[in-house]
């Protein structure tokens, strides 16, 4: 097993986003392993015009017109015909299967695996899972009719999945999205990324290298060629409910003007300050959502709806962070969007969502996890833009895939532990993520603290977010697809 980093040997968008406006994702089912096999040999020849490149690590001369990359589930890997001595040196979270996990990763209910879109419900049949980055649609359908070319007898294409970029980095709940990632060590300049968490190790998502905990390596499958340099990923179709989303802090805001304790949340004169704050911020920050407000000013009303909205996510829509500024997403000195901590009495929330996700430094029950179960997050959203004045059904939401070494220790850990039973500090023990959770109007709750008070409890929160489709995924590293093709 290599011991140095060679980009050109592990799949790209890993370790280094594309930020592309468009992705496109196909759902593909093997017919034949060994034409199969032969295709996936020709994405790593470049000159081979008969089948896409697969973009690797490797940093580019120029910027290619897509970028093209794969992952195959556990039963695709049982098509490709490899040996029961390789696919039984696999873990077992990734063996079984996402649809099989559901319960413990919070898939339950209206996200269980049988509401799920049709090429996700037969996790036997969903074999390999590619993906086309650009920057617009036509190099996306090029791609597209490239893979389905002459290819009809090897695989089949059963669905496609298309997202974009509407809005720079924002996402349909408005927040700015892609703002926070692991960096890792000898990867990323930490003067070019200054952020207050350490650097992560590369094994935190690569198999075959040192991870965060000492003395310990995720097991690499067999043989080492096809093991080395891989990752797994979660990949997920998770549909967003904007328009319950904003009802919800249309109903909190109107329960928080006549709360005893409203002026101590957001002090009489608040709105006012807001705008003359938001003039004076506008052009040293992107700050979309916040545009809305240019004209009118804000309401007090306004001013509670953006300040639940904050609390639920940890960050302001415009992305600044709680941590930082808790009472104004416009603070009078820019402040950095991932330098920061949550020390002891932070004006972050406890159970907010990117405190929950991701602990930093803060003091948390489980305190070796701090930085042992981080996440690369690539994700992008799908369906139109929701317009309040014009509802509609349309469904729309996020792609994501959450990258891990190990599944069970970093990506499954969050959602059960974290996420969905609060076990990160007792005050929030029993409550779920309040944007991502498995939450009951009859039954949820998210504090909402009150400077020098006791916190004002929330109750009711819907869940906002509910899994469409999803599996887990081996992103095999470059020679890991050339020993699957000389099989």
């Amino acid at each position: 097993m290599k011991t140095e980093f060679d980009p050109t040997e592990v799949q790209g968008n890993i370790l280094r986003g594309y930020r592309r406006s468009r992705v496109r994702y196909l759902m593909v089912t093997i017919k034949d392993a060994a034409k199969t096999r032969q295709w996936l040999g020709r994405t790593l020849d470049a000159s081979d015009s008969s089948a896409p490149t697969i973009t690797s690590e490797a940093p580019w001369s120029s910027r290619p017109d897509y970028c093209f990359n794969l992952g195959i589930s556990f039963q695709g890997l049982r098509a490709l015909q490899l040996s029961e001595a390789s696919l039984n040196s696999f873990p077992d979270e990734y063996r079984l299967g996402m649809a099989a996990r559901a319960t413990k990763i919070g898939d339950v209910g209206n996200s269980a695996p049988e509401h799920w879109h049709e090429a996700f419900r037969d996790s036997e049949a969903l074999h390999l899972i590619f993906n086309i980055h650009a920057d617009d649609q036509a190099h996306l359908d090029a791609v597209q009719k490239l893979v389905e070319s002459g290819t009809e007898s090897a695989f089949k294409v059963l669905a496609a999945r298309d997202g974009w970029n509407f809005d720079g980095s924002t996402v349909h709940f408005g927040y700015r999205d892609n703002i926070s990632q692991p960096r890792f060590q000898g990867i990323h300049d930490p003067a070019r990324y200054p952020d207050a968490q350490p650097q992560s190790p590369l094994g935190s998502v690569l198999l075959g290298y040192p991870t965060a905990y000492e003395g310990l390596r995720w097991r690499v499958p067999e043989p080492t060629p096809l093991g080395h340099n891989g990752t797994f990923n979660a990949f997920r179709i998770l549909q967003q409910d904007v328009e319950g989303f904003e009802h919800y802090l249309d109903i909190a805001a109107d329960e928080l003007q006549n709360h005893p304790q409203a002026d101590r949340l957001a002090p009489p004169g608040i709105e006012k300050r807001w705008t003359e704050q938001q003039h004076a911020y506008k052009s040293s920050a992107e700050n979309h959502w916040f545009e809305r407000y240019l004209d009118t000013g804000f309401s007090y009303r306004d001013v509670l709806r953006e300040l639940v909205a904050a609390a639920l996510c940890g960050r302001w829509r415009n992305g600044v962070p709680m941590a930082l500024s808790p009472d104004t997403p416009f603070p009078d000195t820019p402040v950095s969007l991932t330098d920061f901590d949550y020390p002891q009495g932070s004006g972050c929330p406890f159970g907010s969502h990117t405190r929950r996700c991701n602990p930093r430094g803060g003091h948390i029950v489980q305190r070796v996890a701090n930085n042992t179960r981080r996440l690369v997050r690539r994700g992008m959203p799908y369906g139109p833009v929701y317009d309040p004045a014009h509802p509609d059904q349309q469904e729309r939401g996020l792609l994501g895939n959450f990258l891990s070494g190990n599944l069970g220790a970093q990506f499954e850990a969050v959602m059960c532990d974290w996420l969905n039973l609060g076990l990160q500090d007792p005050r929030v023990t029993g409550s779920n993520d309040p944007l991502l959770g498995v939450n009951d109007e009859k039954l949820s709750w998210f504090d909402l603290p009150v400077p020098d008070s006791t916190p004002i409890r929330l109750r009711g929160l819907p869940r906002f977010v509910d899994t469409r489709g999803g599996e887990y995924l081996f992103i095999p590293g470059l020679p890991a697809i050339r020993h699957i093709a000389s099989l």
